[in-house]
């Protein structure tokens, strides 16, 4: 039986890099792999973009009505076996996909590594990513550092280079003047208290 995998962390921690290169490896010894990721991430439209200025398109673009069981029993009717499905940006899959991609690496027997980020600008989790923290059998931090020089755990947004912590829970970087940037607890609750003094003399 294969497994799923949650592969997550901060932002600036390489998860699309750490993707293209298990893609790679894959490749490399003639195994075929497809690439999935939800429509909700507009960043790089239908492509996984590294910070490392490698991109690459993906085999499905998926909306949230679609079934992804479903949709890899039709891609391996029209293409053939499958060897591994790496997901991108999986915060922004419903928890019924999370579930359909359980359900392709037990019944279908196809590993399936996702990446995403595990909780949101305001320390709160994604519906995708709370799910594969219930059901992924192997989870794994992938680790960045702050701006301060520790281990960064959580993601401050910025809009017009300030920090912000209220909002919708979904802004996609680089979009609308809103940047993200991976800092430690003790960094964001500095950031934090700095702006909710701010809100209270405005």
């Amino acid at each position: 039986m294969s497994k799923l995998y949650f592969r997550y962390g901060a932002m600036n921690c390489g998860k699309s890099t750490n993707l293209l290169q298990v893609a790679y490896n894959y490749e490399e010894r003639g195994m075929k792999i497809i690439i999935i990721k939800p429509k909700t991430d507009t960043k790089g439209g239908n492509k996984v973009v590294s910070r490392l200025g490698v991109t690459r398109e993906v085999d499905m673009l998926l909306d949230d009505s679609k079934n992804i069981y479903e949709e890899v029993e039709q891609w391996i009717n029209k293409h053939g076996k499958i060897d591994c499905i790496l997901g991108d940006e999986v915060q922004f899959f419903k928890k019924e996909q999370i579930d359909q991609l359980f359900k392709v690496a037990v019944s279908m027997d196809i590993p399936t590594i996702c990446y995403g980020l595990r909780t949101d600008f305001q320390m709160n989790g994604f519906e995708g990513s709370e799910r594969l923290l219930l059901l992924a059998h192997s989870l794994e931090e992938l680790k960045t550092i702050c701006q301060c020089g520790k281990k960064a755990l959580l993601n401050g947004r910025k809009v017009n280079g300030k920090f912000i912590f209220k909002g919708k829970q979904i802004a996609i970087d680089k979009e609308d003047d809103v940047e993200y940037e991976a800092l430690c607890p003790k960094c964001y609750f500095e950031y934090k208290e700095k702006y909710d003094k701010q809100k209270m003399k405005d």
